[in-house]
């Protein structure tokens, strides 16, 4: 059973960092990507940023570039997503998902949430307070 584990939300002020983690089990894809997803209050789910687990390629949308890093630790199955310069607006719970028919980042992140990834974590909270 493919299971993915998000972990590390909390409360932090403005301008300050927090690092998820997201550990997956239950799978042996040859080719897939990482997408890191969030879903603020009365909103949508959206695509932030991405990895691909060949060769480490990553995609950010504009709203966390310069302040997000994605990276991945492949000997742990464990992507992570290092947020710094946190802003009110960043206040969501945060998911990791992947596809195994999609290891294209940009896809994933700016389409992810539309076409629905496979498989999903159950998202951890991140709450910016001023």
């Amino acid at each position: 059973e493919v299971q993915l584990v998000e972990s590390g939300g909390g409360l932090v002020q403005a301008g300050g960092s927090l690092r998820l983690s997201c550990v997956g089990s239950g799978f042996t894809f040859d080719d897939y990507a990482i997408g890191w997803f969030r879903q603020a209050p009365g909103k949508g789910r959206e695509g932030t940023s991405c990895i691909r687990r060949r060769d480490g390629d990553t995609y950010y949308t504009e709203s966390v570039k310069g302040r997000f890093t994605v990276s991945m630790d492949n000997a742990k199955n464990t992507v992570y997503l290092q947020m710094n310069n946190l802003k009110l607006e960043d206040t969501a719970v945060y998911y990791c998902a992947l596809d195994p028919g999609h290891s294209d980042c940009r896809l994933v992140t700016n389409e992810g949430a539309k076409y629905g990834m496979s498989y999903w974590g159950k998202g951890t909270l991140v709450n910016v307070s001023s």
